[in-house]
């Protein structure tokens, strides 16, 4: 890989590797797609390099597989190294120009919550975002395994990112950001996208965000997007959890409803716990349609569960289509389903990667991670 830079090319071949073995769900392939393809098109990596990536993927796979690497293997590989980079070509597209993928430095960690960290991250470039939009993370601990995580926070003076990690039982990635990763290490960063979450297309209208779990977010992204450049809107904020202690980010909401109180209303919704007060016992879209007003627009953002629920739920209640914004959902990646089966025996290739993204950030495959 020598025409790309040296130390970007342990995550290319890494990501490249994840991707043609078609490990992970679709939401990770899609996040390793469009790291890949934002690599692609910085480096302008151009179809007749195929053969000597193929050659070098073969190669280093060869190397590393011992007695598992069997004479159709090499064939395997090449066929899917190229299919892969195919995709990867096609995903440039959707993904487009803009800044390469970067490494960022967390700078703390810090547990707020049974299975919850909030990780503060030093991105060595300044990371080009919007508040709402979701990029790729790695941790090199697990190199080439993608997870989508949504900024917490809006653009910053320092340039530092805040991310919100749940851990989900028998996960892969999540568990090793949550336990493992600690302040000095590094995280691969992507590109970020569009999830759907963009407060320009509601103009200057009043916003109701309704955030599950850690899906609150992205929505707290445009909270302080708002309040960056107050246009007189008002925004009604209801946070879902299962019960008071699931609550994670309780002084940072806190801190936000007291600075802009003409403005932005939190509301809490605890869905099992009998111990709070009655008008805050409620699911957190039942809660929400109760401050739904004429003229707002919804945004949603948190577990499938609660995006399918919403799609349902809101435009029966009477939200219109256009309207409500709901995080996106990878349900399938960009025709990622190719497989290796020819080597699923083979120490060449490991078993598919459970489904774990669905706490990680929470965009939930995008919906999430």
């Amino acid at each position: 890989m020598r025409f790309l830079p040296q130390r970007l090319a342990p995550i290319f071949v890494s990501t490249l590797g994840q991707v043609v073995a078609g490990r992970g769900d679709p939401a990770a392939r899609r996040a390793g797609l469009a790291v890949l393809g934002r690599m692609c098109r910085r480096f302008d990596l151009q179809p007749y390099h195929d053969t000597c990536i193929a050659a070098a993927m073969v190669d280093t796979v060869r190397r590393f597989a011992a007695d598992g690497w069997g004479p159709a293997a090499p064939g395997v590989w090449e066929r899917g190294c190229r299919r892969a980079l195919r995709l990867a070509a096609r995903a440039a597209a959707v993904v487009g120009d803009g800044p390469q993928v970067t490494v960022g430095e967390v700078e703390t960690r810090e547990s707020v919550s049974a299975g919850v960290v909030v990780l503060t991250v030093r991105p060595m470039r300044r990371l080009r975002f919007l508040p709402g939009q979701a990029l790729p993370v790695c941790t090199p601990r697990l190199p080439g395994r993608w997870r989508w995580l949504s900024p917490a926070n809006a653009p910053r003076v320092d340039g530092t990112v805040e991310f919100h990690v749940r851990t989900v039982p028998g996960g892969e990635v999540s568990p090793v950001l949550v336990e493992q990763v600690r302040p000095g290490e590094l995280l691969w960063l992507g590109p970020a996208c569009d999830v759907g979450l963009s407060v320009e297309p509601a103009a200057g209208a009043d916003l109701l965000l309704v955030a599950g779990g850690t899906g609150l977010a992205p929505l707290r992204a445009l909270v302080e997007q708002v309040a960056a450049a107050p246009t007189g809107r008002q925004v009604t904020l209801v946070v879902g959890s299962r019960t008071l202690l699931d609550l994670y980010d309780a002084i940072a909401l806190d801190t936000l409803a007291s600075a802009h109180r003409d403005w932005l209303t939190v509301v809490l919704a605890f869905s099992d716990d009998r111990d709070v007060e009655p008008h805050a016992q409620a699911d957190v879209l039942s809660l929400a349609l109760k401050h739904h007003r004429p003229g707002q627009v919804v945004y949603v953002c948190g577990p499938p569960q609660l995006i399918a629920a919403a799609r349902q739920r809101l435009p029966q209640a009477g939200v219109t289509s256009n309207s409500l914004h709901l995080a996106a959902t990878f349900d399938r990646a960009i025709d990622a389903g190719w497989s290796m089966s020819q080597q699923r025996t083979t120490s060449a290739r490991s078993a598919p990667a459970r489904d774990d993204d669905r706490g990680c950030g929470d965009l939930h495959g995008l919906s999430g991670s």
